[in-house]
């Protein structure tokens, strides 16, 4: 066996010479040659999409490859800067960021390159300057290249699900380690990340009808402490900057919901307390329904309000509409106003309209089923001009927030001295001129 192993090295030996001398003589026959890189997929695999992650101090090794012809000069490049001319290299994780290291080898002007994209996790970053908050609310499917850094202050990440088991699932955000990636990406860009927290949610960022994962854990003294601790050690392992509470466990059972809205004054004073004064808390709250029921929410950096979907759109018979229109926001501004200082409240804005699928007789909305969500980036792939308006000929009719209505609201909120506006959800919106999230920061700042 041992002398067939040694018979099949010579052969491939042989034949890796002999591809070589051909290649040569191709070129002294004046025939195009092109340098090849052997033994690089593992370095360099074909998945272009594939990007690794690195802390600061670490080191990836560049080593093993093989180039033909032997003479090929070879040039290491980060972001097209030459850092070496060795057949290997060793990137040294120094600093936070987006590198790419390519490998380029040359011969007698032909040249065949191969890549690799990093990103290093920063250690530290600084926050960038804003007169008012624009914080994009991504859900824990989304990816940091559906969003534009530079058109919000904020970022939350609802990454984190309450199961009903009354554990915390954050594994979405563990494969390819997408957390850490995504907080990395936004902290160079100077935007905080806040840790979205919840139970069940539909797509318009509210819970599911009847779920209570969320407010079976924080009624629980012993479960709520077990959370606190889960949320301080996850907060501190992804080097988040705080915590968003979207609880919204409040159209469950009647009996509950008074306990359950209480409950998150208390989770929001213990985390207060197991994070420090430095940590962003805030807390989603409903619009306008319950309002009156909240608890203290001091604790809290800011109050995000809920305010969209005025509830008289949706169900059997309900007439077709707006949900989410203008004096339905400044109603909610004004319920919450009356409990804090405008300055202290960020007011929600949906990147999403409410699309109608089958009416009843009289026109209006067919039954509890017939109705859903759809992205706003969604609404402009099938009517392009869209973004100007609030209503689009999709399925029976989407009435949704277009730029005018968007930039409205920005308006106001800066004129009535508010602290700003979230977005649901920043996946759903697009980036450029149409964007939601940039008319509404450019707005307010």
């Amino acid at each position: 066996m041992k002398k067939q192993l040694h018979i099949c090295f010579l052969l491939a030996a042989g034949l890796l010479a002999g591809c070589t001398k051909d290649e040569a003589a191709d070129q002294a026959a004046g025939k195009p040659f092109t340098p090849r890189v052997f033994n690089e997929i593992s370095l360099f695999p074909e998945s272009r999409d594939s990007i690794r992650i690195l802390n600061v101090g670490d080191t990836m090794a560049f080593t093993g490859l093989q180039y033909s012809p032997v003479q090929a000069d070879i040039a290491w490049k980060i972001n097209d800067s030459v850092a070496a001319t060795d057949k290997q290299y060793y990137f040294i994780a120094r600093e936070g960021g987006a590198f790419r290291v390519s490998v380029n080898v040359t011969y007698q002007g032909y040249t065949t390159s191969r890549y690799r994209d990093i990103f290093v996790i920063p250690n530290t970053y600084k926050p960038k300057a804003a007169a008012n908050v624009v914080m994009a609310y991504i859900s824990d499917t989304a990816s940091y290249k559906q969003v534009d850094f530079s058109a919000m202050t904020h970022m939350a990440y609802k990454v984190a699900t309450i199961t009903a088991a009354g554990t915390m699932d954050i594994s979405k955000g563990e494969i390819a380690r997408k957390a850490e990636e995504t907080v990395g990406r936004a902290h160079v860009a100077g935007v905080p990340v806040l840790l979205g927290i919840s139970g069940a949610l539909s797509a318009d960022g509210w819970s599911v009808s009847q779920s209570n994962q969320f407010g079976a854990v924080i009624t629980d003294v012993a479960k709520r402490a077990a959370l606190v601790q889960s949320i301080k050690a996850y907060v501190a392992a992804k080097r988040m900057d705080g915590v968003d509470l979207l609880m919204t466990d409040i159209n469950a059972s009647a009996s509950i919901i008074n306990a359950n809205i209480a409950a998150t004054g208390t989770l929001l004073t213990e985390l207060r307390a197991a994070l420090g004064a430095n940590a962003i808390l805030t807390a989603t709250v409903a619009g306008s329904t319950y309002y009156d029921r909240y608890p203290d929410l001091s604790a809290a950096n800011w109050i995000n309000v809920h305010a969209y979907e005025d509830g008289v759109h949706v169900g059997p018979g309900k007439p077709l509409g707006q949900p989410s229109g203008f004096d339905y926001f400044v109603q909610c501004a004004g319920l919450w106003k009356s409990k804090y200082p405008a300055a202290k409240i960020v007011m929600g804005i949906p990147a999403f309209g409410l699309r109608y699928n089958s009416l009843d007789a009289n026109g209006n909305n067919l039954s509890w089923t017939s109705y859903n969500y759809i992205p706003y980036k969604e609404i402009l792939a099938a009517v392009p001009a869209a973004a100007t308006k609030e209503y689009a000929e999709i399925a029976k009719g989407v009435y949704f927030n277009g730029i005018p209505l968007a930039t409205q609201k920005a308006a106001w909120l800066k004129q009535n001295g508010f602290l700003g506006a979230y977005l649901w959800a920043g996946e759903y919106d697009v980036t450029g001129q149409q964007s939601l999230t940039a008319n509404v920061y450019n707005s307010l700042q």
